[in-house]
């Protein structure tokens, strides 16, 4: 069982990875081509967006997992098949309607956007909000059969459809607006394609639509709270698209375009490679919730507390890599990769968000694992109610940086709520050690990065990034290996498994 579970998240984070490596790669694309202005207008859209696609969707593909595990340990394949057919339908409700009266309401919103051409923007994906909440609930039915094959290749797919498509039509983009406008066509496109190829997936392979009555109730009130959760995670960073650049233009005295291009610069250069690690624990956590979801509705007990702290650890592992790394290299990644200089000094000033970031993000999914979903959308709450404080409160004093700052204790204050949580319902789990010892590797190899990088001052960023990356990264290694922080275990098992 355990090999199993390590495989599929093997191959959920390969897939993963390269998915979000391309994503990424199309991001400096668009920055290349559009500027930040275009980036701003193209995330702005997307933000608002986000609220009503998360406020359809976002808690059903976790709870549709969950049920059709308990349904595949306890019940029958019609339960199964009742299960993602209430996914479907509680989608429907929300989507349908609120397409109909987003589109013929369309000035209601005009608050939310700088000027007509961004909301116009954001009118085109409409229809991708009734269609990706179909797509989630397909996500969900693939995470709790375990095919997680398919699911890695559709989502993958949908994202290359994204890319290819939004290169060549920006390529020829006359403007930002322009840009923007033509990258969220492509947007549509791939939503159109993943919704598509995931409901014929699932009905060639002996899916059916039944009557939804007896899971609908249940489903709804699991989903409700992971969905009020993302809704406001969806919500707030719309409040922040919204009202950041108005805050740079009143307190700061920039103008509009240059307030946009700042924004568009964090949002849409330095947040985008802060959160890799996102990626990575977002893999783990597909494969690795069902599984403690099923140990902990049956009372098993070790295996749960096992199972745990590996994850946790194998979050704290990927921060503790990833954050030398970035404090080393972010100047260099942001003048190579998009451009502005401006990008790379707030990734390497705020790389170290990514220990707590990590914590919270995985220990949020264990805990909802285990029916704790209300009690994390508390602190969820805190933690952003601190974010808005710092951003109104700091925005005139240190500026965009507001934000970054707001960021950082958001995410400590849902981290140190959640371990506390666990430690509750689950006494036993031991991390702090590991955490500490990691912490401590990686602030030596910053040290280690950043003297090595004041001897390669001059030399290309690419160069830099090559040598000093390959440096880092080997101290790091060494220093986790040493420390008995990493194993060689299961990569000498795989290589003796091939010979």
């Amino acid at each position: 069982m355990a090999k199993s579970v390590y495989k599929s998240a093997a191959q959920v984070t390969i897939f993963s990875t390269i998915e979000k490596t391309l994503s990424f790669a199309y991001r400096i694309i668009l920055s290349r081509l559009i500027g930040a202005e275009g980036i701003g207008i193209y995330q702005i859209c997307l933000s608002v967006f986000s609220v009503f696609l998360t406020a359809a969707s976002s808690g059903i593909p976790v709870t549709v997992s969950r049920m059709i595990a308990k349904q595949s340990a306890t019940g029958t394949a019609a339960g199964k098949h009742a299960v993602v057919t209430a996914g479907v339908v509680s989608t429907l409700i929300f989507t349908v309607p609120a397409a109909i009266i987003i589109f013929f309401g369309r000035s209601l919103l005009a608050f939310l956007f700088p000027d007509e051409d961004s909301l116009n923007i954001f009118i085109i994906l409409l229809p991708g909000l009734i269609l990706t909440s179909v797509y989630a609930v397909m996500r969900g039915t693939f995470w709790g059969n375990k095919q997680f094959m398919p699911y890695s290749l559709i989502e993958l797919a949908e994202d290359s459809v994204m890319v290819v498509l939004g290169t060549i039509l920006v390529f020829t983009a006359s403007s930002p607006t322009d840009g923007a406008y033509r990258a969220t066509i492509a947007v549509l496109i791939s939503y159109i394609f993943s919704f598509i190829v995931s409901v014929g997936w699932y009905l060639l392979h002996g899916g059916k639509f039944v009557n939804p009555k007896e899971q609908l109730k249940p489903l709804l009130a699991s989903a409700m709270p992971i969905t009020a959760m993302r809704t406001s995670t969806s919500l707030l960073n719309s409040v922040v698209a919204t009202f950041l650049p108005a805050l740079l233009i009143s307190a700061c005295g920039l103008t509009s375009s240059e307030a946009l291009a700042l924004y568009g610069a964090v949002t849409g250069m330095s947040l985008p490679v802060l959160f890799i690690p996102n990626s990575l624990i977002g893999s783990i956590a597909v494969v690795v919730a069902p599984e403690m979801s099923e140990h902990y509705y049956a009372e098993r007990h070790e295996r749960l507390k096992n199972d745990i702290e590996k994850t946790i650890k194998a979050a704290v592992l990927i921060a503790a890599v990833l954050i030398p790394l970035l404090y080393t290299l972010g100047g260099d990644i942001g003048v190579m990769l998009f451009g502005n200089a401006f990008s790379g000094e707030v990734i390497t000033r705020f790389s170290f968000i990514l220990l707590p970031m990590c914590i919270s993000m995985i220990t949020t999914t264990v805990l909802n694992s285990m029916n704790c979903e209300v009690k994390t959308l508390i602190y969820f709450f805190i933690g952003a109610l601190f974010m808005l404080a710092c951003i109104f409160i700091l925005t005139p004093m240190i500026g965009i940086y507001s934000y970054m700052v707001g960021l950082v204790g958001s995410n400590l204050i849902t981290a140190l709520f959640n371990l506390n949580l666990l430690h509750k319902k689950c006494p036993g789990v031991k991390y702090a050690k590991y955490t500490l010892m990691s912490a401590a590797v990686s602030i030596f190899a910053c040290l280690f990065g950043i003297l090595l990088r004041r001897l390669t001052e001059g030399l290309a960023p690419i160069v830099n990034i090559i040598i000093c990356g390959g440096a880092v990264a080997a101290f790091t290694a060494a220093a986790l290996i040493a420390l008995g922080l990493v194993s060689l275990a299961p990569l000498k098992k795989l290589v003796s498994s091939k010979k």
